[in-house]
């Protein structure tokens, strides 16, 4: 797995965050997907499956999930999402985008204000997701990959209504999707 990064210094971060804060707030794209099928291992991917049985097709989410219940993994951390921006703005390289873990990489405000928990998301023309109520926050791996001043920013007041480090997510409708799909907010019934 790729494990060079830069590590961006908060003025930076402050410097790169008006870029973030322009991202679309009800229809956006899908800029990259990512499975992890073992621990520190990634893999890119231009289109996956999903479903509400078995999550991401090739990512280890159903035998090896940090959200658990009696049952086995918790379904509302079926998938992760970032936002795009963001994550090109700490990661610099491409290649060290993986790093941060996250499924997809969408173009989309991901803050509390324009998706809170219960917000449906549709993804191309088949997949629908809902945004969990489950925190997502940038652990130990985040710092080393990224740096330390990028997780404080991160998991500052600020950052975590921004929900910098992303969303958690299950699937509602299976199917699936392709990088360039629209990642557009379902309009409740």
């Amino acid at each position: 797995m790729h494990e060079d990064s830069q590590h961006l210094t908060t003025l930076e971060l402050e410097q790169g965050i008006p870029l973030v804060l322009e991202s679309p707030a009800d229809a956006g794209r899908l800029a990259a997907i990512f499975v992890r099928p073992a621990p520190n291992e990634r893999r890119e991917l231009q289109q996956a499956k999903l479903s509400p049985e078995a999550g991401v097709e090739g990512d280890r989410w159903a035998t090896d999930s940090y959200h658990r219940t009696k049952g086995g993994s918790d379904p509302r951390s079926q998938v992760s999402l970032m936002n795009s921006r963001y994550l090109e703005l700490i990661a610099g390289d491409k290649n060290a985008q993986c790093l941060a873990g996250d499924n997809l990489i969408v173009d989309l405000d991901l803050s509390d204000e324009n998706v809170s928990a219960g917000t449906r998301l549709s993804i191309g023309k088949q997949v629908v997701i809902e945004i969990s109520d489950l925190s997502h926050t940038g652990c130990s791996k985040f710092q080393k990959r990224y740096g330390k001043e990028v997780r404080t920013f991160t998991n500052n007041d600020r950052g975590k209504s921004l929900h910098l480090r992303g969303r958690y997510a299950r699937i509602v409708e299976g199917g699936t999707i392709q990088v360039g799909d629209t990642v557009r907010k379902v309009k409740p019934a």
